[in-house]
C-alpha cells in the first residue's frame, strides 16, 4: 500500500488553486444550504434572545422601582424591534450580496462571450 503519490507528480486531479468546498457550495443542496440553514437558525435564536434579554431588563427595571411591569411590556417590544431591524439588515445585505454575485457572473458571461444570462 502506497501512501505518497510518486515523485514525478500528484495524483490530485484538482488544480491546486481550486478550492473544493467553493465549488460545492455553489451547487443546490451543497454546503451552501447547510450554511444558509444554519445561519437563519442563528437568526432565530438572536430574535428569541433579543426579546428574552429586553424582557428580563424591563422586569429588573419594573423590581427596582416598584412599577407593575409596564417595563417589562416595553422591554419585550424594544427586543422585538431590535431584532426585528436585525434580521432585516442581515436579509438585505445578502440579497445585495446574491446581486452583486449574479451581475458579475452575468458582467463575466459577457466579457467572455459565453452569451449566458
Amino acid at each position: 500500500m502506497e501512501l505518497d503519490p510518486p515523485s514525478g507528480g500528484s495524483r490530485d486531479p484538482r488544480r491546486p488553486d481550486e478550492d473544493p468546498l467553493k465549488r460545492l457550495a455553489q451547487h443546490q443542496g451543497g454546503i451552501g444550504s447547510l450554511g444558509a440553514a444554519g445561519k437563519y437558525a442563528g437568526v432565530g435564536m438572536q430574535f428569541a434572545l433579543s426579546i428574552l434579554l429586553f424582557l428580563y431588563l424591563g422586569q429588573w427595571v419594573d423590581r427596582r422601582i416598584g412599577t407593575n411591569s409596564i417595563f417589562a411590556l416595553v422591554g419585550a417590544l424594544l427586543g422585538f424591534g431590535a431584532a426585528f431591524y436585525s434580521i432585516y439588515r442581515s436579509l438585505m445585505a445578502d440579497q445585495r450580496r446574491e446581486e452583486e454575485a449574479e451581475a458579475r457572473k452575468r458582467a463575466e458571461a459577457k466579457r467572455t462571450g459565453g452569451g449566458g444570462q
